[in-house]
């Protein structure tokens, strides 16, 4: 029988986990759907469509982003800082370890997406949805959701790799932070590209 404890840790990973699904699930959607869709649709197929899209489709986005971000500082106090009895915050040298390098990196790549949801792109999407911005401020703010938004694309990539490279490479060596970076960033700018591609072949 599992203790207490480890029964916490368990559902908490659970809830990071599911949320975290929530979260980039619908930012990939934005990116890789809903942009190329949102250039092919005239303005009055938007304002059919987007009043009853994106408020639903943003109030999943944002708590699971926030959920997911509380639930991995939880599990972060309980595994890395309340273990170290078993090295996972620092290692038989007393330095902090490489595999808390690795979900540090992470954590901070995922620190930056939560504040740009929360402090960026919602606040640019709520002008957006109830009409407080028109003309070239509208098209700015849209502008800035809009980086923002694939900003945070990017950065999940890496944001992912660096999670799970805590229980899969021995050391953060640069060989591997390449890696980190190059594989992460690449695979969102190829999933981005091909967004493009199949929407304009349908």
């Amino acid at each position: 029988m599992a203790d207490a404890n480890t029964t916490f840790q368990f559902l908490f990973r659970w809830l990071h986990v599911m949320a975290g699904i929530t979260w980039i699930g619908h930012l990939y959607f934005f990116n890789f759907v809903n942009v190329p869709l949102q250039g092919a649709l005239d303005d009055a197929a938007k304002k059919a469509v987007n009043p009853k899209l994106m408020p639903r489709a943003l109030w999943w986005f944002r708590w699971g982003a926030m959920i997911t971000f509380i639930s991995g500082l939880v599990l972060f106090g309980m595994i890395y800082m309340g273990a170290n009895l078993h090295g996972l915050f620092y290692d038989m040298s007393g330095h902090v370890s490489d595999r808390a390098l690795w979900i540090m990196t992470g954590m901070l790549l995922g620190t930056i997406m939560w504040f740009n949801v929360w402090f960026v792109i919602w606040p640019a999407q709520k002008k957006i949805l109830s009409g407080q911005v028109q003309g070239d401020e509208l098209a700015a703010t849209r502008k800035r959701a809009g980086q923002f938004s694939r900003i945070n694309t990017y950065l999940s990539g890496p944001m992912l790799f660096g999670m799970l490279a805590a229980n899969h490479y021995p050391s953060l060596s640069f060989g591997a932070v390449a890696v980190f970076a190059l594989v992460g960033l690449g695979a969102i700018w190829g999933a981005i590209y091909h967004s493009f591609i199949v929407g304009q072949s349908v």
